[in-house]
C-alpha cells in the first residue's frame, strides 16, 4: 500500500522548482551566448563597412576598368540578324 506523505509532497514541489530554476538558467545562458554571437557579427559588419568607406574615399575620382571573365568576342551572337534570300 502506497501512502502520500507531507514530506514527499514538499520534496516533489522542491524538485519541480529546482527543475524550473535550472531550465531558466540554461535559457539565460543560451540567450547570452546568442547575443554575444550577434554582437560579434555586427562588429564584423561594421569593420567591413569601415574598410569599404576608406577604400572608396581613397579611390574617389579615380576610374577603374573591370573586365568580366564570361564574355569573349567569340561568344557574341547577333540575335537580330535575319537572312534575306533574293
Amino acid at each position: 500500500m502506497v501512502e502520500a506523505s507531507f514530506t514527499g509532497l514538499i520534496r516533489t514541489v522542491l524538485i519541480i522548482i529546482g527543475v524550473f530554476i535550472v531550465v531558466r538558467f540554461l535559457g539565460q545562458m543560451m540567450n547570452a551566448k546568442r547575443n554575444m554571437a550577434e554582437q560579434e557579427h555586427m562588429k564584423a559588419q561594421e569593420n567591413n563597412l569601415k574598410t569599404e568607406r576608406e577604400r572608396t574615399a581613397k579611390n574617389l575620382g579615380k576610374t577603374s576598368v573591370i573586365k568580366k571573365g564570361g564574355s569573349t568576342s567569340n561568344d557574341i551572337e547577333d540575335v537580330d540578324f535575319e537572312e534575306i534570300i533574293d
